[in-house]
């Protein structure tokens, strides 16, 4: 392959090196999943404990199952002989992109995997070294392997193992350009029986994805191959092997000129230009190009757009819509098959996700899907035929696709016996959030619906949340915004949701409520310095302000707010307006935190600077009344840099004063303090400086004695431990308020959300 030396190139390169080889080299690392702390945890882990799970499985091999990683470990394997655009590089020069396949495997799918990178060349060598790794292994991913050897090396491992193996260069790329295909002929109008194919290229991708459509449904006298050599035809001696041979035409045709006339479909896996803007002039009406030879297609999509204005283009490269990409589906497959206990992925397991990955690109697109692009969202059409390798749906599609078809074929060693939990488990994955929301949606769902105003209603991320909410049964929403803006970026978007009939809108440039929104505002602040005029600036310029008198006008029960501005200013307008609960002294603003090691609470994150001991004490127990609603029972720990009497400053005495009040007045409250942070969350080091604290376990509640300490700590662990942020979840309010923040998500939103519905009910019961 021909280096290319221009400057943007060369800081890719410099900044790929410096990626693979900073601050660790590579890409994985192994870390364990139980404890190893003690003598005990030895014991256990190794000799004499793991004698007893070892003879488990060497009287039913099946709990390997349940004792070991296996069912949950994919092996990523490759001789280096055809890498990416590489070529035969050989295998320990592979190893970066089978690091980068796991990578992937770990990311999307949560599947852990060991890459293997073997010297070997012949045939029978690769099938009985990768067939000897059966014991470890829950499947096989077979890469980078050069054809025809790899058509062999996967036949014969598929007979030989009773795992999954995958050829993903063969199939992944087929399943994916099958699921384009579908969509394109439906698009055009086209029955995939009737359609002429035209392949450039006759390597392992290529005749997979003909092999599988043809077992959807195309005709295989419909198919014209062309290689290196010209046509595939009847006859041909050079360039040929048996897999091959099944697409040789009958034909006198020799050159893809010769070929391309009228066809509905150009597949290319070939090369860079080879497919020339006289020859797509000649095929049929709408044509589908597929032009997949990176990193530079056979047609450029501007190119085949001048020649063709009715073309739909598929591409391998990411700047381009409709990218072709393997990451769409090898590790949902995976999933799929490890999860039901798969012998095998056969063809009905790969039509079942052709099949699923087409249906979602007819879906609206998600929240996650539309970052991924710049501009507007697509939406299913010529230039949105696949879904986006982003888009968090599609393990939810496929993996419960292909165990299905796994069971139905009797490939499955252990069915799935309640899809319903297992796509809750699949969703718990996708959202992180999914565990410990799952409560407070139920909740939500079953509750009577509440109406929720938005005052954001024009963000994007509002629009997105407000159709999930309104698919998901949680809230019936209220939008503040202007209409022409809001029907334009739900067009934009690709949102459903309709104006009017699925949801109502305050316009606070024109709302014939106006003059009763500013009467409302001057009767409930004009004490406090607003007038008459600074009331209609108000009610005109801030959705705060006009969602809160909503809510006391009982438009709605329940609001959310600050997606825009200073958290400080929003929480003055709604304390101005709606103002607190009776006998609280001021607001506090708890946050979730969900990390891969569970769940912690935090308060208080943004409101007081400086809270008094009995400040802290009312917001632990508000906190506490909060996570209880996650059906969580509450451990508190008052943190501070005292250890239990340790130091006597006065931030110390506030939070050992603070626990004592919490002990008279929330006796049932689990808590204690002062306290180090590492205290609170280890039980062993706590018992160290006392014995008998009052807190057993880990505390899932860290009180702080200021704003400094708990913003900041928030902050520091969200971003060093990768954790999902569900909050500030506001507290002491009269009604159900919460105020987010600028980097809330859509997802965030709607968490918030039924949050907000499952308050509002709970104070009207």
């Amino acid at each position: 392959m021909a280096k290319d030396n221009s400057p943007n190139q060369s800081d890719l390169e410099e900044s790929a090196l410096f990626y693979h080889r900073f601050p660790q080299p590579g890409k994985l690392e192994i870390q364990a999943t139980k404890p190893l702390g003690n003598q005990r945890d030895l014991a256990l882990a190794y000799s004499p404990g793991v004698a007893a799970p070892c003879l488990a499985i060497h009287e039913n091999p099946a709990t390997a199952a349940d004792y070991t990683s296996r069912a949950n470990l994919v092996a990523v394997i490759s001789n280096g002989t055809a890498v990416l655009g590489l070529g035969n590089i050989g295998p320990l020069a592979s190893k970066p992109v089978m690091e980068g396949k796991a990578v992937l495997f770990k990311k999307f799918a949560d599947i852990d995997v060991f890459d293997i990178e073997i010297d070997a060349q012949e045939i029978n060598k690769i099938v009985d070294v990768v067939a000897a790794l059966e014991p470890t292994f829950g499947g096989i991913n077979l890469e980078d392997i050069k054809a025809p050897e790899c058509f062999d090396v996967e036949e014969i491992l598929r007979a030989r193992m009773n795992i999954p193996v995958f050829h993903d260069d063969q199939h992944g790329t087929a399943i994916i350009v099958a699921a384009a295909i579908l969509n394109g002929m439906e698009l055009a109008g086209k029955d995939l029986s009737k359609v002429k194919i035209v392949a450039s290229g006759a390597g392992a991708a290529a005749l997979a994805c003909l092999n599988l459509l043809v077992k959807l449904g195309a005709n295989r006298n419909n198919i014209w191959v062309c290689d290196l050599d010209g046509v595939v035809y009847d006859g041909r001696n050079t360039l040929m092997d048996r897999w091959k041979s099944v697409y040789a035409q009958k034909t006198d045709a020799r050159v893809l000129a010769d070929v391309i006339g009228g066809a509905d479909v150009f597949l290319g896996l070939s090369a860079a230009g080879v497919l020339k803007p006289d020859l797509l002039k000649q095929m049929a009406p709408n044509p589908l190009i597929m032009a997949l030879a990176n990193p530079n297609p056979e047609i450029m999509p501007e190119e085949a757009r001048a020649a063709r204005p009715d073309a739909m283009i598929c591409t391998g490269r990411s700047d381009f819509p409709n990218q072709v990409n393997n990451v769409l589906c090898f590790p949902y497959i995976f999933r799929g098959a490890l999860d039901c206990g798969a012998r095998a992925i056969n063809e009905e397991m790969k039509m079942a996700a052709v099949k699923a990955i087409a249906a979602l690109a007819r879906e609206e697109p998600s929240d996650v899907a539309a970052r991924a692009y710049s501009g507007e969202t697509p939406t299913f059409g010529p230039n949105y035929l696949i879904p986006s390798p982003f888009d968090p749906r599609l393990i939810l599609r496929i993996a419960p696709a292909v165990a299905k078809a796994a069971m139905e074929t009797g490939v499955a060693d252990r069915p799935i016996e309640d899809f319903e939990t297992y796509l809750d488990k699949l969703n718990r994955f996708v959202f992180r959030s999914g565990l410990i929301m799952k409560p407070i949606f139920t909740a939500a769902r079953t509750a009577e619906k509440k109406r929720v105003i938005y005052s954001d209603g024009e963000d994007e991320r509002v629009l997105r949340a407000a159709q999930v909410v309104l698919e998901e049964g949680t809230a019936i929403p209220t939008l503040i915004g202007r209409p022409q803006v809001i029907e334009t970026r739900l067009k934009r978007y690709g949102l459903k949701i309709k104006l009017g009939t699925d949801f109502d809108i305050i316009n606070p440039e024109d709302d014939p409520r106006y003059r009763d929104y500013v009467d409302l505002l001057v009767n409930l602040t004009g004490r406090r310095g607003t007038t008459p005029e600074v009331a209609r600036t108000m009610v005109r310029a801030s959705g705060t302000v006009i969602a809160a008198l909503a809510i006391m006008r009982g438009e709605a029960d329940a609001m959310i707010c600050g997606l825009e501005g200073r958290f400080e200013r929003h929480l003055r307008n709604v304390d101005q307006i709606i103002g607190k609960l009776e006998g609280i002294r001021n607001f506090s603003a708890l946050s979730l935190l969900i990390s891969q090691r569970g769940v912690l609470f935090l308060t208080d994150t943004y409101v007081s600077i400086d809270p008094t001991a009995e400040e802290i004490a009312e917001k632990t127990v508000l906190a506490a009344n909060e996570i209880r609603r996650f059906g969580i029972e509450p451990k508190a720990a008052l943190l501070s840099h005292s250890n239990f009497g340790s130091r006597d400053s006065e931030s110390a005495a506030k939070m050992r004063a603070a626990s004592e009040i919490l002990r008279s007045k929330a006796p049932d409250l689990e808590q204690d303090g002062e306290m180090h942070g590492d205290s609170a969350l280890s039980e062993i080091l706590r018992e160290r400086v006392l014995p008998h604290s009052r807190l057993s376990g880990e505390a899932n509640l860290l009180v702080f004695p200021n704003l400094d300490a708990a913003n900041i700590t928030l902050n520091v662990v969200k971003t060093v431990t990768d954790a999902l942020h569900v909050g500030p979840i506001l507290l002491g309010a009269a009604k159900p308020v919460h105020i987010l923040t600028p980097s809330v998500t859509s997802r965030g939103i709607v968490n918030m959300t039924a949050l907000a519905v499952v308050e509002a009910s709970q104070r009207v019961e």
